[in-house]
């Protein structure tokens, strides 16, 4: 035999140079996070983006009219599963109704079911799945009331991976049915099988910024969609649908902030085009608490999406996990217990111990507040989450997290405990995806811009741990004078990601800007992974999802 190389070392070493080659575009090469750590960049603002508040698409606008008669289906959605042979559909069906005076809807009063096939004109197979309404109930004087349609989900299973499914759904009886729809099934798990794109989006909103980010995202075609957390902005509504920037201001003796969910409905079917045939997957965000009566939150969030918790074991809405192809996600939530001592955390000791790396080689990590970020809005804010759970992340090898929160773009070097780390994670903040809240434009490096202390707890959880570095180049301080060396480029612009998984070591990350033309690119960089520098833990029991 001689000297002959392994095989996959010599399949490696021509996956290296193919992509070398694809790395050029424009006759430019572009960089792979092997060049790095690389010298922090901030774009300097752009004035065509820098406009304060976004405007809101107001509820007259055609895309947000209910346009399906009686109990006929809309909002219609795709999710995913844990794995890729099954997929969640939702949608709802009858109006909502808000105002004091509601009387909810009979959820058994409309079956859930689906009919589904290889074949537009041959739906052979049916699934039936449950069905639910939700309320959000104010007991104070001048607030109204609100009832949803019926939410249906119905689960499919025994798919064949990466194959395109038709559907319809809704009640044959009565008969209510949806126009056909066609999604694709994920890729089965494997090191050399990915979906070819998977887009990227945070705190989206429902404004003129939110639809230019749906249209740049749906031009790049991606086969599954992140949202980072942050939906619909209900909270910043009244419930007589006027917007409220200063809710205090309004109801200063209300001692709970009202939503205006008919939001919810307006952005279902506003982004029914695109999610009835692109799966998408949903982490919450602060906007997605919706405090109520009788201490109730998270209610909307919960009860509108699908989401894959029995099936990864964790039962919860708020975090769950999944594979897509040669990718495990891993989406947690930061506004539940993250402790040690959580369920949540040893849910995720759980899950992270089944991955097996030789199956799924990528291990993508999801949740709204970002651990780094070097803008003055959010700064720090979520320090305790880091605190409990950034060593377990580290240790088993995670290569990407993405966030959002912070109304912004930023992407780091790789880091580990504000160090830059050869084997820690890319941290990229995606929060812009156009929401009518101010764009972040100042950090916390600048001149004047350290915010103080006392004013980055843990508002929803609890806990304050953002103390004074002790270390490194802002030892002693609570801010970095300069942009920290962790932050490898920041732009205040709203946008979105694709992800391009090529191979069981190379990734390549695309940030677009909405005001440039759609194939243009804002940050573009190869994500390079190093199993052989970076060992990770190994699997201790068969993963189970697969």
């Amino acid at each position: 035999m001689g000297n002959r190389a392994p095989l996959p070392l010599v399949v490696a070493t021509i996956s290296l140079l193919l992509w070398s080659i694809a790395g050029l575009r424009g006759g430019r090469r572009i960089p792979t996070t092997l060049d790095g750590p690389f010298e922090p960049v901030t774009v300097p603002l752009d004035g065509r983006v820098a406009r304060g508040h976004a405007v809101d698409l107001p509820a007259s606008d055609f895309r947000l009219q209910r346009k399906v008669t009686e109990l006929e289906p809309e909002q219609i959605s795709v999710s995913l599963s844990a794995t890729e042979d099954s997929v969640w559909i939702s949608w709802v069906t009858g109006e909502f109704q808000i105002g004091k005076d509601i009387e909810p809807l009979d959820p058994t009063s409309v079956a859930s079911v689906v009919r589904y096939g290889n074949s537009k004109k041959l739906l052979m197979y049916e699934a039936t799945g449950y069905s639910l309404i939700y309320n959000q109930l104010y007991p104070f004087e001048g607030l109204q009331n609100y009832t949803s349609g019926i939410i249906h989900h119905v689960l499919l299973d025994d798919l064949r991976p990466g194959t395109k499914y038709y559907y319809q759904c809704g009640d044959p009886s009565i008969p209510a049915m949806s126009a056909v729809h066609v999604f694709r099934t994920m890729p089965a798990s494997g090191p050399n099988r990915y979906p070819k794109r998977i887009a990227v989006i945070g705190d989206l909103g429902l404004t003129y910024n939110s639809t230019s980010t749906v249209d740049h995202m749906a031009s790049n075609k991606p086969d599954l969609i992140l949202l980072v957390g942050d939906v619909t902005y209900a909270n910043l509504y009244l419930t007589n649908g006027t917007g409220s920037d200063c809710y205090s201001c309004s109801f200063p003796e209300t001692p709970i902030h009202e939503t205006f969910q008919p939001r919810w409905d307006y952005w279902g079917r506003y982004m029914e085009p695109v999610i009835s045939e692109i799966p998408i997957m949903v982490v919450e965000g602060n906007h997605e608490i919706e405090q109520q009566a009788e201490n109730k939150a998270f209610v909307s969030y919960s009860s509108r999406f699908a989401f894959p918790s029995e099936e990864s074991e964790s039962f919860s809405t708020f975090y769950y996990s999944f594979n897509a192809g040669g990718i495990h996600f891993i989406m947690l939530g930061a506004y539940i217990s993250y402790n040690k001592s959580g369920e949540q955390y040893k849910w995720l000791e759980r899950d992270l111990e089944m991955v097996d790396r030789t199956v799924t080689p990528w291990l993508i990590a999801t949740w709204h507040p970002p651990w780094y970020s070097t803008y003055k809005a959010h700064y720090r804010e979520a320090e305790c989450m880091r605190v409990e759970m950034e060593e377990l992340l580290y240790s088993y090898g995670v290569d990407i997290v993405f966030n959002g929160h912070v109304h912004a773009y930023e992407r780091s070097n790789r880091v580990y405990n504000y160090s830059l780390d050869p084997c820690g994670p890319v941290y990229i903040t995606v929060g812009d995806g156009g929401n009518r809240e101010k764009m972040a434009v100042n950090h916390a490096d600048d001149p004047g811009g350290c915010p103080d202390p006392l004013t980055t707890p843990d508002e929803y959880m609890g806990g304050f741990c953002a103390f004074n570095f002790t270390s490194g180049p802002a030892a002693g301080k609570f801010c970095w004078d300069r942009q920290p060396e962790y932050s490898a480029y920041r732009e205040s612009s709203f946008g979105h990601g694709i992800l391009e998984v090529k191979n069981e070591t190379h990734a390549l990350w695309t940030w677009h800007r909405n005001q440039d033309l759609y194939n243009s690119t804002g940050d573009e960089i190869y994500i390079v992974r190093q199993p052989d520098k970076c060992p990770t833990k190994p699997i201790t029991f068969q993963n189970t999802y697969i």
